[in-house]
């Protein structure tokens, strides 16, 4: 587009598009409307809560806020219609409120106003998808130097935030700072925590000290003020917070676990965020082991459903964990973290090819539960969980 160098950092979505419909479309029955005129006949269906002007990208737009989008056109002198270059600046584009985490007031602070400086405006906090289930933040400036006008803006953008019900505001962190050469505690610092604050997400943070000593604080941990627990690490660290919620979950509920058929489900989500050598779990459940993705995830509440296993042996619970823990791949994933010095595509390369040198048959008895689809179904929809590519 002629004006791409003055747009905002979120201006270029991939969902831009004009708001007005072909001439012919209201000729067309509505049987054969075509999905982008159903949602432009949903678009102006839908309440207008605020009007108003703002820059975005160094031109003047006019700005409407609606029940589940923002969008805007840019201000232009009146041209003869028909004109293409005209047609052309002057598409809608908008963002959906739903991909909003974070608002703010933008202010000029300088030495002297160390508290609040120049009002400029208000700051839109955005998840964005990108290729390969990639999840990237990025900001949205809407300028305009009026404190009563980005007051009124300010306090509907709020309000509309605080409607998302499902979004955690507080969570339980447990780090192991072990995993990957120990720089897990360095990636929550730099690319967890910030975007947690910025969600205005309260945190309480514990660092573990051995293994086993996450079962033994959730085994006691008041967890009744938190709205889920988060695991920075590796795939052992998570498997081991996912046994200690699964086992107070069961104890709670009075259940006995050895010999369990029909374990009760966890009171709290569990979020992992990657920061191990081997990150399978991480990657099974976002399509990409990557820490901004599944830290975004986390924020806007994205639920998803996993299956679970009770590993036991003569009537005796031993853990309860992921299929990737037994067999060929926890054996893989096992023997991969002892080789820890190398790259780690080269030690997943290296941990397969002498798992299957080494490999022997094991007998073994594996039961299951049939999937209950109309209630897990429900259940993900309630929960606002996104489809997997």
């Amino acid at each position: 587009m002629h004006r791409r160098r003055r747009r905002s950092r979120v201006s270029a979505l991939e969902g831009c598009r004009e708001e007005e419909a072909p001439p012919e479309a209201a000729a067309v029955p509505p049987a054969r409307l075509t999905s982008v005129q159903q949602t432009e006949a949903a678009a102006a269906a839908e309440r207008i809560l605020l009007r108003g002007i703002f820059e975005i990208g160094r031109g003047s737009c006019d700005v409407v806020l609606s029940e589940r989008a923002l969008r805007w056109r840019p201000i232009q002198p009146e041209r003869p219609t028909g004109d293409s270059k005209y047609d052309m600046l002057c598409k809608e584009e908008f963002i959906e409120l739903k991909d909003v985490f974070s608002v703010k007031l933008k202010r000029r602070c300088s030495v002297k106003q160390q508290r609040s400086g120049t009002l400029l405006g208000i700051t839109l906090f955005i998840c964005l998808k990108k290729e390969q289930n990639k999840l990237k933040d990025s900001t949205l400036d809407l300028i305009n130097l009026s404190e009563d006008h980005c007051d009124i803006w300010f306090r509907q953008f709020k309000e509309i935030l605080a409607g998302f019900s499902n979004r955690p505001k507080s969570l339980k962190i447990l780090l192991n700072p072990q995993s990957h050469k120990k720089e897990a505690i360095q990636v929550y610092d730099e690319k967890v925590e910030p975007l947690l604050k910025l969600a205005g997400i309260k945190t309480d943070v514990t660092i573990t000290e051995y293994e086993g000593h996450a079962v033994s604080l959730l085994k006691e941990c008041e967890l009744q003020g938190f709205d889920g627990v988060v695991c920075v690490g590796g795939d052992g660290s998570a498997s081991e917070v996912a046994h200690a919620l699964l086992l107070r979950a069961q104890k709670n509920a009075g259940m006995e676990t050895d010999g369990i058929l029909t374990p009760v489900r966890a009171r709290l989500p569990l979020g992992l965020i990657p920061a191990g050598s081997t990150n399978v779990l991480a990657h099974s459940l976002h399509g990409i082991s990557h820490v901004v993705t599944a830290t975004l995830h986390i924020i806007m509440g994205h639920i998803q459903l996993v299956d679970v296993c009770t590993f036991s042996t003569t009537d005796k619970l031993l853990r309860f964990g992921f299929s990737a823990m037994f067999g060929f791949g926890g054996r893989t994933l096992a023997l991969a973290e002892k080789y820890w010095w190398m790259s780690p595509n080269h030690r997943r390369d290296f941990a397969v090819m002498k798992a299957l040198a080494k490999l022997k048959p094991e007998d073994c008895e594996i039961s299951f539960l049939p999937f209950n689809s109309s209630e897990d179904v429900q259940e993900r929809r309630a929960h606002g969980s996104p489809k997997s590519d």
